[in-house]
């Protein structure tokens, strides 16, 4: 009996991550289709809570352990870093506020021109929440920096990692959120940018600075200097981001010399020690 729960347990989640990926890959524009998706997805969930339930049930009887008033406000304490952490998906998210929380009503205060929602948490705790109404025509776009820079990451990185680039460099949503997987994902839909693939063959058409530099056989550190001087083409998205070079541009001349510059001055590669004199006095 326990085999053949553990076999549908298996089953359950599976078939609840494949209902995740759909909802995940619909595009949002497409209300009808992502609202039935998603619907899909939590009744997916659902059954999986169902057979986790009837799996644990001959274990109800065994005694819990105790656990310590105190061990509750550690998790509380803790409940912000699991939230904003860019490795919490929407399915845990889900499972938090379902946990958390009974119900949420919204009403409008035409008058104050705001949003009212009151929360009521498990346990009979309320609170109230007041949110600007958006007005009529107002929009709240991503910045078109950020927009450009997720074209241009995309060469290299997925959405997960974008997310995390982003949020590291301090920047927000049009809503003024941070950014997660699922962020990414609607705005790269919702400005026709396509994900990023790997290449079938394994030759990357476009190359992190690591990848570029072993390429080069240079440091990292040499490829980056050069990258900085303009010596060799290359994109720079993000201040506190990643390298993208072009496989094309590391077979030029210009990338060759600066392989070979690093190899006839392993200790200065990126040129001249900056207190070096010239053996000759300036004639001009």
């Amino acid at each position: 009996m326990r085999e053949a729960l553990s076999r549908d347990l298996e089953a359950a989640r599976y078939a609840a991550d494949r209902a995740f990926r759909q909802y995940d890959a619909a595009d949002p524009a497409n209300r009808l289709v992502a609202s039935e998706l998603e619907a899909r997805w939590n009744r997916a969930l659902v059954h999986v809570a169902e057979v986790e339930g009837k799996l644990a049930a001959p274990d109800a009887s065994t005694p819990a352990p105790a656990v310590a008033p105190a061990s509750f406000g550690i998790l509380a304490s803790n409940l912000r870093t699991v939230w904003s952490a860019p490795t919490t998906d929407a399915r845990i998210k889900k499972r938090i506020v379902r946990t958390l929380i009974h119900e949420v009503v919204a009403d409008i205060d035409d008058a104050a021109s705001e949003i009212a929602l009151i929360v009521h948490w498990v346990g009979s705790v309320h609170s109230e929440l007041r949110l600007s109404k958006r007005r009529r025509g107002q929009r709240n776009s991503t910045s078109a920096d950020i927009i450009q820079a997720v074209r241009q990451l995309v060469l290299i990185a997925s959405d997960d990692l974008i997310a995390g680039l982003l949020n590291r460099n301090g920047l927000k949503t049009g809503n003024g959120n941070r950014w997660t997987r699922e962020r990414v994902t609607s705005m790269r839909s919702n400005y026709r940018t396509p994900v990023f693939k790997p290449a079938e063959d394994g030759i990357e058409p476009w190359l992190n600075l690591s990848k570029a530099a072993q390429l080069l056989k240079i440091a990292p550190k040499t490829l980056r200097l050069a990258a900085e001087a303009g010596e060799i083409e290359a994109i720079h998205p993000l201040s506190d981001g990643p390298w993208i070079f072009a496989r094309a541009a590391l077979t030029t001349s210009a990338a060759q010399a600066i392989a070979e510059r690093a190899r006839l001055n392993p200790k200065y590669p990126a040129g001249s020690h900056p207190n070096q004199q010239s053996l000759f006095s300036s004639i001009t």
